[in-house]
C-alpha cells in the first residue's frame, strides 16, 4: 500500500485498544444526517463517534484490459445530541479521506457509472466521495405520541432511497459500492439541504428541498447552489422490519446532462440480533426517469454474522446501464439511449483477528461474477472483480446505542 493511502489507517488505528474478547458486535451505525435521542435520554449532551475503513487490493478483469488499485474506502463520523424537555437537538459531522486514498479517477469497478472525470462520464470507475460527507443539525419536538422535526445541512442526505450503502447493516462489511448506487442512494452527500418530518408510531413522512446537482470533480470543496430539487418519503418501522417508498424530482443532476430527472425508490429491510450473531438483509428497487429513457435497478444484499468474529456477505443486482450512449446531449437532441441489463453476484467474508474495547480489525475478501448483456459482450467478455482487504472499525461514546436510523 502506498503512502497516499497510509493516512486513513493512521486516523483509525488509535481506535484499536488492547484485545478484549468481551467486546461484542456493535449496534448498526447511524445514518449521517438525522439522529434523535430516545425520550428517556438524560438532559445532558450525549455523543457518539463511528469510524470505518477498508484498505487493500482491488482487481478488475474485463476484455482487452485488466485494471487494479491499492486503495482505501473510509469514513469518520461524530454526532452530539441534547434533550431539553420535549425538544431534542442533534448535530452530526463526518468526513472521508477518499480524495487522498483513492485515485482521482476513482476506484476501478466494472460497469459502474455516475458523475464525471476530466469532463467525461465515468465508466468502470466509482468516484471518490467528497472530503466533507455530512455537516447537519436537526431539532425534534415531541407531541404526545408524535414527533415533528426540522433540519438543515451544509452536506447531508435528502429523504430519498434506503439508508446509504456504507451505513446499512445489510452492506456494512462489503467494500464495493453497489452498481445501483446512482439509482437508490447517491444523494447521501447532497450539498445544500433543508428537510422536515412528522412521525407517529412507526410511520414517518419526510420531505426535503435541496441542491440537485451532483458534486464536481474537486473533492475537497463544497458545491453549494440553488435549492432546486425536492423529495418526499414515507418510511415504516415494525420491530425487526423497516421499509420506505420515496420520490425525488432532480434538477439537472448529472453535470453532463441538460435535463432534469425523477427518481423513484422502494426498499424493505430486516435485521435480527442475538448475542454476537446477527442477520441483516435488504431488497430495493430504483428507477431514474430521464429524457433519454427510464433506467431501472434491483438489489438484494445481506450480511450474516455467524459468530462474534466471522461474517459472510452477499449481494445480487440487476441494473440497466446506458454505457453505450453516456455523455453530453444538448437541449433538443432527443434520442433513446441503448440500455444494457447488467447482472452482478458478489460473495465475501470477513474474519476479525483483533478485537478491542473500542474497535476491531478484520481480514476479508470477495469476488463478483457478472451477467454481461449481448450488446456489451464484445467489449467486456467475462469480467471478474476481486477484493482482498483489511477492515478497521471503531466506535465510542455513551450515545452510540441511542441513535435511531431514519430513512
Amino acid at each position: 500500500m502506498t503512502s497516499r493511502h497510509a493516512c486513513s489507517w493512521l486516523a483509525v488505528a488509535a481506535l484499536l485498544l488492547a484485545p478484549d474478547a468481551s467486546w461484542s458486535q456493535p449496534a448498526p451505525l447511524p445514518v449521517p444526517t438525522i439522529a434523535t435521542i430516545a425520550p428517556s435520554a438524560p438532559a445532558s449532551w450525549t455523543w457518539a463517534i463511528d469510524a470505518n475503513a477498508f484498505g487493500g487490493y482491488n482487481y478488475q478483469r474485463r476484455e482487452f484490459t485488466d485494471f487494479d488499485a491499492w486503495e482505501s474506502q473510509n469514513w469518520l463520523m461524530a454526532s452530539a445530541a441534547q434533550r431539553r424537555g420535549a425538544w431534542t437537538t442533534t448535530g452530526t459531522a463526518g468526513f472521508t479521506l477518499e480524495p487522498f486514498t483513492i485515485a482521482d479517477i476513482g476506484s476501478p469497478q466494472a460497469f459502474q457509472t455516475g458523475e464525471t472525470f476530466g469532463n467525461a462520464p465515468l465508466i468502470d470507475y466509482q468516484h471518490p466521495h467528497d472530503l466533507i460527507m455530512v455537516v447537519a443539525v436537526e431539532t425534534t419536538r415531541t407531541l404526545n405520541r408524535a414527533a415533528v422535526s426540522l433540519g438543515a445541512a451544509l452536506v447531508g442526505t435528502p429523504p430519498i432511497g434506503p439508508p446509504p450503502f456504507m451505513h446499512r447493516p445489510s452492506a456494512i462489511e462489503n467494500p464495493q459500492v453497489p452498481l445501483s448506487h446512482h439509482y437508490l442512494d447517491s444523494t447521501h452527500s447532497t450539498q445544500g439541504l433543508l428537510r422536515g418530518g412528522v412521525a407517529l408510531g412507526g410511520v414517518r413522512v419526510n420531505g426535503g428541498v435541496f441542491h440537485g446537482r451532483e458534486p464536481d470533480e474537486r473533492r475537497t470543496d463544497v458545491d453549494l447552489g440553488r435549492l432546486d430539487s425536492y423529495a418526499l418519503q414515507v418510511a415504516v418501522t415494525r420491530g425487526r422490519w423497516s421499509g420506505q417508498v420515496s420520490s425525488a424530482w432532480l434538477t439537472r443532476p448529472e453535470r453532463l446532462s441538460t435535463y432534469d430527472a425523477t427518481r423513484l425508490t422502494a426498499s424493505v429491510a430486516y435485521e435480527w440480533r442475538e448475542g454476537d450473531r446477527s442477520l441483516a438483509w435488504m431488497a430495493a428497487a430504483g428507477q431514474n426517469l430521464e429524457a433519454h429513457g427510464n433506467l431501472e435497478a434491483y438489489l438484494l444484499e445481506g450480511v450474516w454474522r455467524v459468530s462474534g468474529r466471522t461474517a459472510f456477505y452477499a449481494r445480487v443486482e440487476s441494473v440497466a446501464k446506458d454505457i453505450l450512449d453516456a455523455g453530453f446531449h444538448p437541449v433538443g437532441v432527443g434520442h433513446t439511449h441503448r440500455q444494457s441489463i447488467v447482472g452482478a453476484l458478489t460473495g465475501g467474508t470477513v474474519r476479525d483477528v483483533v478485537v478491542g474495547r473500542l474497535g476491531r480489525l478484520g481480514l476479508g475478501g470477495d469476488a463478483t461474477l457478472y451477467r454481461v448483456p449481448s450488446n456489451l459482450q464484445e467489449a467486456y467478455g467475462s469480467p471478474l472483480s476481486i477484493h482482498a482487504f483489511v477492515r478497521v472499525r471503531g466506535r465510542a461514546g455513551p450515545a452510540a446505542a441511542d441513535h435511531a436510523h431514519h430513512h
